[in-house]
């Protein structure tokens, strides 16, 4: 009697329903994990974010040594230093690998809308976090990215040059753009802690889609032991690939000109983001124009929002829709072409194969998906 009492209580009841008794269906396999797998990268990037906090200083003439004081005297602070910068990588290629799960099983179709724009959301304030963030270490790489991303403002008509002056907290990146960077870099993790909860809630409300995409309302089993013990599998299998970068290649996935200290009157070569962010500034860059570009940003993140009222397929899973499936390794080869092209120099021809590449990603939200649902439909009358 005690023990059923207990699991009455608010607070266990919702762990139950959610982690324990939650109903998933029986034929998920390990691209599921991912979901959790993000969980726990952003559980290891608050916690080391927290820790960092207490020993770095947000002074432009401080930042760099305190970073280097954290490596070099904090103990542990190599640790925590290669865990949080190495666990952004990690977290950006867990949840990038969950969207393109999404995409390939049709996860974002109805009745699951509401969770695959929360998605989105959650993807853009990653986006926003790991940006300032990576202004925090204050080396060349930090502020010179600082001033090219918060100048692109200044395209927006009217409030443009208002809202760079407020981005940088006066009339160049210094002393209070940093400040305002280590607040937001901050605050934002708990606003995506806040938009999972929101995110799982959502999921939770119609149950998990499933391979084969059909609404199998019978054919459940309980998360706990099941789903648990084959999302176990993945996280050790992910801590032994995390543990790889963090003792043995800490810096492969960082630029080395960020290891010098920033030099507002020295701009390198060639500036180059952080490799998730790749794709959308290839895309960036590639229209001539910077309103334009700040428009064709916007218009990434609005195909995504739009992505289930794009499509007019009645399937969801790829598995049974051999047009989109190709459709499908086209967007994600294109993905890793605007990846490549991020990273050259704005010349040719990487400038015009960028833009094709650009080009090809809208086609494939706005002209092929909903085409597509509508050439599937007829052929299934056809039938």
């Amino acid at each position: 009697m005690k023990r059923l009492s207990l699991l009455r209580q608010p607070a266990v009841s919702v762990v139950t329903d959610h982690l324990i008794d939650y109903p998933a269906p029986v034929n998920i396999n390990y691209f599921w994990s991912y979901g959790s797998l993000a969980g726990i990268c952003l559980v290891i990037q608050i916690a080391t974010g927290i820790f960092l906090a207490m020993h770095y200083t947000p002074h432009v003439d401080l930042a760099f040594l305190s970073v280097e004081h954290i490596m070099r005297d904090v103990e542990g602070g190599w640790l925590l230093r290669y865990m949080h910068a190495n666990g952004a990588s990690m977290f950006f290629i867990v949840v990038y690998m969950h969207m393109f799960r999404g995409l390939y099983y049709g996860s974002y179709a109805s009745p699951r809308e509401l969770v695959w724009i929360i998605g989105v959301v959650i993807l853009l304030l990653m986006i926003l976090t790991a940006f300032i963030g990576y202004v925090l270490p204050w080396g060349q790489m930090s502020f010179w990215g600082a001033t090219v991303i918060t100048s692109l403002a200044s395209a927006i008509p009217i409030a443009g040059d208002a809202i760079v002056t407020w981005l940088w907290g006066g009339f160049s990146v210094d002393n209070a753009t940093l400040n305002r960077f280590f607040s937001l870099h901050y605050l934002f993790p708990f606003l995506i802690a806040a938009a999972s909860l929101v995110h799982i809630a959502a999921l939770h409300q119609y149950g998990s889609n499933n391979p084969l995409g059909i609404n199998a309302s019978v054919d459940k089993m309980s998360f706990y032991p099941y789903c648990f013990v084959k999302d176990l599998v993945a996280w050790v299998s992910f801590g032994i690939f995390f543990s790889l970068f963090v003792y043995f290649a800490p810096n492969v996935l960082g630029h080395p000109d960020n290891y010098i200290p920033a030099n507002p009157m020295s701009t390198p070569a060639h500036i180059v983001p952080e490799w998730y962010f790749l794709w959308v500034y290839a895309i960036l860059r590639s229209i001539p124009n910077k309103l334009g570009g700040v428009a064709a940003i916007g218009a990434v993140f609005a195909c995504l929002i739009a992505l289930p009222f794009l499509n007019t397929s009645e399937i969801r899973s790829s598995l049974f829709r051999p047009i989109y499936k190709k459709l499908f390794w086209l967007l994600l080869a294109d993905c890793f072409l605007l990846g490549w092209i991020g990273m050259m120099p704005v010349e040719t021809p990487y400038l015009e194969i960028g833009q094709i590449a650009s080009v090809y990603f809208f086609i494939h939200f706005l002209v092929f998906l909903p085409l597509l649902g509508v050439l599937e439909s007829s052929l299934i009358r056809k039938v």
